[in-house]
């Protein structure tokens, strides 16, 4: 017995041994997440805690790449020079097909590994050669938005849209309008960046437009100003009122049932699970075998316990 237990011991430190052996070839692991986000857009403070928390339990290191302005010519540049760095993976958003393929391409081309996450499609990532896609397909939730307001008796809306050079942006607005059985036509507007702007816009297009029956934003970059232009003209909680993404404004919002939902995206895991999913696949060869949906789900006043107590920071 004392014979057995003696292997067994000896067995357990070979086998412990081994894994630290692989654990050890696998150090010094370094990913770049590229987003396309301006830096005054605080909803991607999420995706930094993301690759942050997944860095720090993989024990990789991580960096968090953006134009500052938005510019996605600026974005290529920064995908090609983090290719250049030769980095074990690059996690990116694919907002711009037509700007932003061939950079990634390129990388993919020159043995960096690529995840798209947040925007873009499947079918588009698996176009530039990338691993997989994990994110929200923005269409398909603008398009359940819509059906749920339909539900709720909206005919008409205004789309409020804070990033209108990203064809994703507009896919929400379109899905949403198709969810509804109309038209999109003007009921979409460039509100730009600026929450002062953003303000203005909308209420000079509910002034114009009286019977609009809905408000939809697109984040908090929108969402927030809207909320003080329907504060201000007197239309808080009498006109219908939803939104992607979520933030502590809109959190307060659907508390204040001035917001009937928020679609949250879950972009903690769009930044948190490609970290993962690269560090397993570079360190033992497992990969998933699909593209990973993070979204939509609605979030309601009903189920804000952790979403208010995370709001902006891990939701």
């Amino acid at each position: 017995m004392k014979k057995i237990f003696k292997n067994l011991l000896v067995a357990s430190a070979l086998a412990a041994a081994s894994l630290t052996g692989i654990s050890a070839s696998a150090a010094g692991e370094r990913y770049v997440l590229v987003s396309h986000a301006p830096d005054s857009d605080s909803w991607w403070n999420t995706i930094k805690n993301g690759i942050a928390l997944a860095g720090k339990q993989m024990g990789v290191e991580v960096e968090y790449r953006n134009p500052p302005t938005g510019d996605l010519a600026d974005m290529a540049r920064i995908i090609e020079q983090a290719a250049a760095s030769n980095p074990n993976g690059i996690i990116t958003t694919l907002a711009d097909y037509d700007v932003l393929s061939g950079p990634i391409k390129a990388a993919v081309a020159s043995g960096v590994d690529v995840i798209i996450m947040n925007s873009g499609t499947p079918d588009q990532a698996r176009e530039v050669g990338a691993l997989m896609y994990v994110g929200q397909p923005e269409y398909d939730a603008g398009y359940a938005a819509g059906l749920r307001a339909k539900g709720d008796g909206v005919k008409s809306f205004l789309c409020v849209n804070h990033y209108i050079n990203s064809p994703s942006s507009t896919e929400r607005c379109k899905g949403f309008a198709d969810g509804l059985g109309i038209d999109l036509g003007n009921q979409m507007i460039d509100s730009g960046q600026d929450p002062g702007e953003i303000k203005n816009k909308v209420l000079a297009y509910l002034d114009a437009n009286p019977k609009t029956d809905a408000v939809l934003t697109l984040g908090p970059t929108s969402a927030d100003p809207t909320l003080l232009a329907l504060k201000e003209n007197g239309m808080a909680g009498d006109i219908y009122f939803g939104t992607f993404d979520l933030g502590s404004e809109i959190v307060k919002g659907i508390k204040a049932d001035v917001i009937q939902w928020g679609i949250d995206q879950q972009p903690f895991l769009q930044a948190y699970l490609p970290v993962v999913v690269l560090s397993n696949y570079h360190r033992y060869g497992v990969l998933p075998g699909n593209n990973i949906n993070s979204g939509p789900g609605f979030v309601t006043k009903s189920g804000l316990t952790l979403v208010e107590k995370f709001a902006g920071e891990y939701r």
